[in-house]
């Protein structure tokens, strides 16, 4: 029997779809049944290992949001990936850190980037950005340069110009490490022909 169809068995209804890929599972679910499922798979599947937790912002459609699980399994070298989503008018996801304590900070980063919330999180708290900073950063509908914030005593920020600035690749037949916006100092907008890699 599949993950697939034990799961279908223990939680009827739940999993809504199920694809394959490269000897690679995803499975869609419903967010409601998160953690049962995910505590299943730990204790009945040998799902010992959370690899990684991210989230995805499909803008314009609804429910807008995705929380994205790796799942792998050392006993049995099985890699599974769980997908559920969130609405935006309720941001808000169990949280597996019981489960997993790597959860803590990979749902911690989604909270501060994508402003999904983790319920029963134990320290659900910004990681990146200050506290009280006014912004997901990582949503579709925030802007590349960035949003004016002013937080007097705390912190602030200021858009950051595009047109060269340090975000922004330049146009080049050059390798990847003249490309990046890191290999050029602020200020510098020498024309792309500086960056022609040598034949």
């Amino acid at each position: 029997m599949t993950i697939s169809e034990q799961l279908s068995a223990a939680f009827p209804g739940a999993v809504l779809n199920t694809g394959s890929f490269r000897d690679e599972t995803t499975l869609t679910i419903q967010a409601a049944a998160l953690h049962d499922i995910c505590l299943h798979l730990k204790e009945k599947a040998a799902f010992n290992y959370l690899i990684d937790i991210s989230s995805v912002d499909h803008f314009g459609d609804e429910p807008r949001f995705e929380v994205v699980y790796e799942l792998y399994s050392m006993p049995n070298g099985i890699h599974l990936r769980l997908k559920a989503a969130v609405s935006e008018d309720n941001c808000e996801i169990s949280t597996v850190s019981d489960l997993w304590p790597t959860a803590d900070w990979h749902e911690r980063e989604v909270y501060d980037m994508m402003g999904i919330r983790f319920s029963k999180h134990p320290d659900l708290r910004r990681i990146l950005m200050w506290e009280g900073y006014p912004y997901h950063p990582l949503r579709k509908d925030f802007p590349l340069e960035g949003k004016q914030s002013d937080m007097p005593g705390v912190a602030f920020s200021e858009p950051a110009p595009l047109a060269g600035g340090p975000f922004v690749t330049v146009p080049t037949d050059g390798t990847t490490q003249v490309r990046e916006p890191r290999a050029r100092h602020a200020g510098d907008l020498t024309p792309p022909e500086k960056f022609i890699a040598e034949p």
